[in-house]
């Protein structure tokens, strides 16, 4: 495998990364998630991206979950079961704490492992014709506590423990319901919505934002977990920043803001 089932590409202030292997509905091998974790790492570290989008090659899928037809090779043992848990851990783990707002825009299937991506970014935005589900039940697959967790976070223990019970798809309009899909739009029209979204997220205070992911971070964990001195610094150096100036002159003169994240 080489990077190009994995592909990136910027747009102004906004990087997208492209899971680029349509054959098997963007299921994904080690090396695709290797091939994520370098990319994430590049955008996080690139000061001119602002705004990360997730998506699937194809029109097809988002992502179908892991390569089931590598499983003999990468999950065939109790070893490797773990190695390979370890290294997708790591990038769920970077996806959700990742300093920029990170949107799944989903088209078709959003399945499995495809899911836990979803669930780990900020946003999720889906055509119509999307579809959902957590087959685990089917394979007899284990799946671990944060990945559980995430779901029972955002849909609720009710219809979470259904949807992995069952371990059957739901509609996008279902998906909207319980909280899992925040936009849903035409498949015609994704693509323009998602750029234009993810334009005007770019276009706002990026330590405005930082601030408030970091802190919506620390809001999720248990109270006695929480960096409360974290939080109030962050807040703090929004109003100690040359973006707050240019905020308020901005808004005395009746002009779109020119936010520099200074």
């Amino acid at each position: 495998m080489t990077e190009e089932k994995m592909l990136s590409r910027t747009q102004d202030s906004v990087g997208y990364i492209i899971f680029n292997n349509p054959e098997k509905h963007n299921a994904v091998s080690i090396e695709m998630w290797d091939a994520l974790e370098k990319f994430l790492n590049q955008f996080r570290e690139d000061n001119n991206i602002r705004v990360i989008v997730l998506e699937g090659a194809g029109g097809k899928s988002f992502v179908s979950g892991a390569d089931i037809s590598k499983f003999d090779k990468e999950r065939s043992t109790k070893e490797a079961v773990l190695s390979y848990n370890k290294r997708t851990q790591k990038v769920y783990e970077l996806i959700e704490a990742f300093p920029k707002p990170t949107i799944a825009k989903i088209n078709g299937y959003c399945i499995g492992g495809g899911l836990n991506l979803a669930v780990c970014c900020d946003i999720r935005i889906c055509s119509e014709k999307s579809q959902f589900a957590m087959p685990a039940a089917k394979l007899s697959l284990g799946y671990p506590f944060s990945s559980i967790k995430r779901l029972f976070d955002i849909m609720g223990p009710g219809m979470a423990k259904h949807f992995m019970f069952t371990a059957e798809k739901i509609s996008s309009k279902e998906a909207v319901s319980c909280g899992l899909i925040q936009k849903l739009v035409s498949e015609e029209n994704l693509e323009t919505f998602v750029n234009d979204y993810a334009f005007t997220i770019s276009k706002n205070a990026p330590l405005t934002i930082k601030a408030m992911k970091q802190i919506g971070i620390e809001i999720l964990k248990n109270p006695s977990e929480r960096d409360l001195t974290l939080c109030e610094n962050l807040a703090s150096a929004c109003f100690d920043s040359e973006d707050y100036k240019e905020g308020r002159k901005a808004f005395m003169e009746k002009r779109k803001p020119n936010f520099r994240g200074l």
